[in-house]
């Protein structure tokens, strides 16, 4: 006996371009513009600014890193006699306005330097040995201490705050034998 229906073993290539066409189809309408890229940085912050620093590629080990422009533009270069190149991701520091803390210790917003003829916002220097500027960065998030040796940027309550880390930080770097 013979059955009107045939057992088929494969599909036909008709069958195989259709449903080729409709992945393609769903996927362009459901991943386009959609970046997956893992190893580009995060927006710069005031947290992350050391850490995503030392990690660009445009990052030798030691560097200085400037902000201008109310910290819209930010440039980088690995030694004081190499030209600035624009870092090239994303920047969250709008508005930050920097401190430093003098012989008097007292909060000094940085020193009136330019760059390009617009001020600089924020100059953070890197050294070889994994140290840099020391800094209070506050902005429209909060205020931030950015230690130069030790320890991650920490987000404090107030300006006051960030200073006595500061104080902090300096005291224990000067009785260096408590590293040893």
């Amino acid at each position: 006996m013979y059955s009107l229906h045939t057992k088929r073993g494969a599909f036909s290539l008709l069958e195989l371009l259709i449903v080729i066409m409709l992945i393609s189809i769903v996927y362009f309408l459901g991943f386009n513009g959609v970046e997956i890229d893992k190893n580009r940085p995060k927006a710069l912050t005031a947290l992350n600014l050391k850490s995503t620093i030392e990690q660009a590629a445009q990052f030798s080990g030691e560097g200085t890193f400037i902000c201008i422009n109310h910290c819209k533009n930010c440039y980088i270069r690995d030694n004081p006699s190499s030209p600035f190149k624009a870092y090239e991701n994303k920047i969250d520091l709008t508005g930050s306005t920097v401190y430093t803390l003098d012989a008097q210790e007292t909060l000094q917003p940085i020193q009136e330097k330019r760059y390009q003829d617009e001020k600089i916002c924020l100059e953070m220097h890197f050294y070889r040995n994994g140290s840099s500027s020391q800094l209070i960065i506050e902005n429209a998030h909060g205020v931030y201490f950015l230690p130069a040796f030790f320890g991650e940027a920490q987000k404090v309550e107030s300006l006051s705050e960030a200073k006595e880390l500061w104080l902090k930080n300096s005291r224990l770097v000067a009785s260096s034998g408590d590293f040893y």
